[in-house]
């Protein structure tokens, strides 16, 4: 009975130690996961808190789209719309809005289709109300024109209502934009350089002396080798009459008709596409020749939207200078 008496004991003593010592082992790994608990709660603390700056700040900024404008849904779609998506991905940390700066175009489209777009005034009279701070506008116009100086003009009348504001540039600026557009135009048709066909460009045109850009453009497209394509205007020059004139002196049987206008709008419907006498397409038929139209605006060209996500990208560089 002693000796089995001692066992026990010896058995118990044992389990004694065993028990303290687990329960020693239990202390410390609770310890070490409160500790590691604490430890995960401010490091999720502090991304809620990085998160919540990271929002705040892209609250705080925004870049707003100033385009002329269309009521033509399909081209404005995948012109400005796509020119305004491109801007968007290539600058997640701002919002992007868009402003027409056509009060005609806006009326019509919010008596016809119920779709409310700002003017620029309302536009940035909105960005001051939702509390933006900084603000980039990059306009959609092909040259720093009548519309785009009156935007350069009014954003400057609200320069102290923000704290950073800046513009971007239009389409063509630089010798760098010129040669960015001729490669964008010229693949887009490449495949009607035939040595038969002369492909005409059909832009808009100002009062102002930006308008000296159509016919640097031809220039260039002359010096780079491009000798069949031709550039024009519809209320400017070179007018539709250099063009068929120039035209008229190579040998070609075919010429094809495209914008030279962010959106293919009323202008590449029927001034440059129309049926009705004195269009550019009656006039090139009434010259022999086989005419094709291409209603395509130079926002579809994934070319042109990277230029302007450019002269965004150079705008916001300035904000930090």
């Amino acid at each position: 009975m002693k000796k089995r008496f001692k066992k026990v004991l010896a058995a118990g003593a044992a389990m004694a130690v065993f028990m303290t010592g687990g329960f020693t082992c239990f202390a410390e790994e609770t310890e070490a996961v409160t500790e590691a608990a604490e430890a995960a709660e401010e490091v999720t603390e502090a991304a809620t808190e990085a998160v919540e700056e990271t929002t705040e700040a892209a609250g705080n900024q925004a870049i707003l789209v100033v385009s002329f404008g269309t009521s033509y849904d399909d081209s404005r779609d995948i012109t400005i719309g796509a020119i305004e998506e491109a801007v968007a991905a290539a600058f997640p940390e701002y919002e992007v809005r868009r402003a027409f700066t056509s009060q005609i175009i806006i009326d019509k489209l919010a008596d016809e289709e119920g779709l409310e777009i700002d003017n620029v005034t309302e536009a940035l009279d909105r960005a001051i109300e939702d509390g933006i701070t900084t603000l980039v506008i990059q306009p959609t116009h092909l040259m720093d024109g009548l519309e785009y100086n009156d935007v350069v003009n009014e954003v400057a009348e609200y320069a102290d209502s923000f704290e950073k504001v800046v513009m971007g540039e239009p389409l063509l600026t630089s010798d760098e934009d010129y040669a960015a557009v001729i490669s964008a135009i010229t693949e887009a048709t490449s495949e009607y350089d035939d040595g038969e066909t002369a492909v005409c460009f059909m832009g808009h045109g100002t009062e102002a002396e930006s308008n000296q850009v159509y016919a640097t453009l031809q220039d260039k497209l002359t010096e780079a080798g491009y000798e069949n394509y031709y550039v024009g205007t519809v209320e400017a020059e070179p007018t539709l009459e250099d063009v068929l004139a120039a035209v008229g002196e190579g040998e070609y049987t075919k010429v094809v008709l495209a914008p030279l206008m962010v959106v293919a709008g009323d202008h590449a419907n029927n001034d440059m596409a129309g049926d009705e006498e004195g269009s550019w397409k009656t006039e090139f038929e009434a010259a022999g020749y086989e005419v094709e139209c291409l209603i395509q605006g130079l926002g579809q060209l994934e070319a042109i939207q990277d230029i302007y996500v450019a002269h965004t990208q150079a705008a916001i560089d300035t904000l930090a200078e």
